[in-house]
Order: C-alpha cells, then sequence, then structure tokens
C-alpha cells in the first residue's frame, strides 16, 4: 500500500549506499536532517561480517553476524532500527521512504527520480559500464521492496550531476559510433558530492551559484574534480569509468592506452589482468611500494624514502594541472573546494598543490591551511581573487534532502 504523506510534517527516511561488500546507512528525519541513526555492515557476503550501529545519543554497537548477501544485511540494518532496547524508531511502518545512493545511470537520467520498474530495467542496462556498482545498488533497492513492499524509493545518481557536461567535454576521439552504439563517453562520478560542497560554498560565500566558476576537488583512496559553470558541470576528471584523471590510491589516473598494449605484449596480460593491474596494483600503492594510504606514504616520505617523495609530488603534480586546466576551460575561476579524506584532512597535501598559484589571484594562507582537518573554513586571505575553501561532503543530506523532495510530491 503506498503510505499516505498529506499534512505529514516530518519523515524518517533511510539512507542506502549498497558497495560490492558493504551496506553503509543512515536514519534522518526530515526535513531538518536530524541523523538518528547510523549502521555500517562490512564484509557482506564474506566470512566475519561486522555490524557497527550507531545511534544518535551515542549508543554504539559492533558485533559478528553472518550476512550472506544485501538482502539479509539490510534485514540486519531494519532489526537493528526497530529494536526495543537499541532500535530509535518503532516499527517499520515508521519508516516513509528510502533513497538510494546508485553509481551509474548512463545519460538516462539527469537528477534524481523515484524508483520505478522503468529506473530498474534503466540500471539493469547500465550495469556493463559499473559492473561491480550497478548490482548491489540493485540488490538494495529489490531487498527494500521485499522487506518493505509498498514504501517509496528514490535513486540519486553519482552520474546525474555531470550530464550537464557539453560533447566536446564528455566524447572520446574514437569513431563516433562507439558512443552511438556502446555508449563510449565520459560519465564521471562522485557527482552527489560536487554538487554538494558546491552548492555549500555558494552558501557559505552568500553567492548565488549560478554567478560562479567552481572547482571541485573531491580528493580520496579515488580522486575527482570538476569545472561548475553557473551551478552546471561543464567537466570531470573521471571518464567512463572512475580510472581517468587523478593518480588515486590503487587507479593509475590518466595513462597512454599505448602503455597497455605494450605491458599487455611484454606479460602476455589479458583483460582481467590489466583491469587487475589498473585498478588495484597502481597508482599511489604502485608508485610508493608502501600503501595506497596518503598517511603512510607521508610518513615514509618524511623518513627520506624516494619513491613516496615521488608519489606525493606526482599526486599534487596531477591536482594542479587539472586546476589550470579547468581555469582555462571556464575562462577564470572564482572558488576552489578540497573535499574527501584527503581534501578534508591532508594539509600537506593542499600546501603541495596551492603552492606557486598566486598567478591565478590565488593569495593562499598556510598557517591557516595547516590548522584545517575535517571542518569548514577558508584557507586564503582577506581580499584574494580567488577563493580556496576546505568543505566536508555530505552525499548523505543530499540523498536525503532529494528524497523528501520527490516524495513529498
Amino acid at each position: 500500500m503506498q503510505p499516505n504523506y498529506d499534512n505529514l510534517d516530518s519523515m524518517n527516511i533511510i539512507i542506502l549506499n549498497c558497495g560490492s561488500s558493504s551496506i553503509k546507512s543512515q536514519l534522518s528525519v526530515m526535513p531538518g536532517h536530524e541523523v538518528r541513526a547510523r549502521v555500517l555492515i562490512e564484509k557482506v557476503g564474506l566470512p566475519g561480517s561486522l555490524v557497527h550501529y550507531h545511534r544518535h545519543d551515542g549508543l554504539e554497537l559492533s558485533f559478528q553476524q553472518a550476512v550472506p548477501d544485501h538482502h539479509s544485511g539490510i534485514r540486519v540494518l531494519l532489526d537493528l532500527l526497530t529494536d526495543s532496547e537499541h532500535g530509535c524508531i518503532k516499527g517499520l511502518d515508521a519508516i516513509n521512504a528510502v533513497g538510494h545512493r546508485v553509481v551509474h545511470a548512463g545519460e538516462k537520467y539527469s537528477g534524481s527520480v523515484p524508483v520505478t520498474a522503468d529506473v530498474i530495467k534503466a540500471l539493469e542496462e547500465c550495469i556493463d559500464l559499473a559492473p561491480l556498482h550497478n548490482p548491489p545498488n540493485l540488490e538494495g533497492i529489490r531487498a527494500v521492496m521485499d522487506l518493505m513492499p509498498g514504501i517509496p524509493q528514490v535513486g540519486v545518481f553519482d552520474t546525474a550531476f555531470h550530464q550537464t557536461m557539453p560533447p566536446h567535454a564528455f566524447l572520446y576521439g574514437l569513431p563516433y559510433s562507439y558512443y552511438k552504439t556502446w555508449g563510449i563517453r565520459r560519465y564521471g562520478f562522485h557527482g552527489t558530492s560536487h554538487r554538494y560542497v558546491a552548492s555549500r560554498a555558494a552558501m557559505i560565500l552568500h553567492r548565488d551559484m549560478e554567478s560562479l566558476k567552481m572547482i571541485t576537488c573531491h580528493l580520496g583512496n579515488g580522486s575527482s574534480m570538476a569545472a561548475i559553470v553557473n551551478g552546471k558541470s561543464i567537466d570531470t576528471t573521471m571518464g567512463m569509468t572512475p580510472l581517468e584523471g587523478l593518480i588515486m590510491g590503487t587507479r593509475c589516473g590518466d595513462l597512454d592506452v599505448g602503455v597497455l598494449l605494450h605491458i599487455a605484449g611484454k606479460e602476455s596480460m589479458n583483460n582481467s589482468d590489466l583491469h587487475d593491474l589498473v585498478n588495484k596494483r597502481s597508482g599511489m600503492l604502485g608508485v610508493s611500494g608502501i600503501s595506497p594510504d596518503m598517511r603512510d606514504i607521508e610518513k615514509a616520505a618524511a623518513a627520506g624514502d624516494d619513491r613516496a617523495r615521488i608519489a606525493l609530488e606526482m599526486f599534487a603534480y596531477r591536482v594542479k594541472k587539472y586546476i589550470g586546466a579547468y581555469a582555462a576551460a571556464m575562462g577564470g575561476v572564482d572558488v576552489i573546494v578540497f573535499t574527501g579524506g584527503i581534501g578534508e584532512n591532508d594539509v600537506h597535501s593542499r600546501q603541495r598543490i596551492m603552492g606557486g598559484m598566486g598567478f591565478l589571484g590565488i593569495d593562499f594562507d598556510s598557517k591557516k591551511n595547516a590548522t584545517v582537518r575535517g571542518k569548514e573554513a577558508s584557507l586564503t586571505r582577506p581580499g584574494s581573487k580567488v577563493q580556496v575553501m576546505v568543505i566536508p561532503t555530505d552525499e548523505e543530506r543530499i540523498i536525503a534532502e532529494d528524497t523528501f523532495r520527490l516524495v513529498s510530491k
């Protein structure tokens, strides 16, 4: 039965992010975005599944429980939320909607949409474009349909924000027929994060997004940047897959395709071998030989490890290069935003990236930068032509807001 939302002042909304072997979720009360609980389930479908539960009043639970699939995991999540001792709602009928983070919608959707049979079919058709991500996203949707029949669901897509890119930015230099037949083009990812921090930056600066040229830098184990003009993405560093663009924790980033052809010939590698090489054994891990974690590499570099130093320089150089490229593409830049695990917390990476950028009109304040970890802050001096900011991302807020807006209609 479809719930009745007439005259409803608030909604309990579950936000779901189903990964290949994890379920991240939270229960938010909208429109105030009060987070009542967070649940993280690790090692879904693997031995030793772990469940972590955090309630808004500080109660925390962690325990092992067999979670053979996403359906079982969502059942565990719902049982926790409605548990008579540890839960935060009285029953499933108190849940008004579910919002899903979905990685890939191809060209099918340029914004968030209510989940329907047609939407599920469209996401199934995009599995070839995101074989590791869309299947668990779909499993989460189907589990909710089974466990809470009739509950409204909303899909919020990583790719949607970048659907405003023009053809000259999203097409590759390949025969056009590959785009028309197989959808070979740049799609971009982290769109929900880029959208949130861009809108938040405009709000902090008391500016209309439609008057700004912005570069948003989502830097973490997976990293991407976006060029945003008048609130719309016009370019982004990730491509058809999350491999393109910046060097990342284990992904190689931009690479001459001829290198792969050469390596495949020399080492008799097949497609699976090459996929493993560029996705799991490259990036900061491959260059440093130490770790994909920037903190480990920073320690090694400080101790004199030359490969660690080079890896750090490569990371900063790629980000700096794209800032210059995007400033040129937009005809200038007003705001640069750092977010993601590295962008929010790594003062050394931000310092390396912003060093020597005064020619763009950036008056970077190194003293401010050295004190900023995981909080909203400006990193420029008063009068700087370009504002540089740190804004912790909040993709869950966007998912909750979109779900509330669409279900309220």
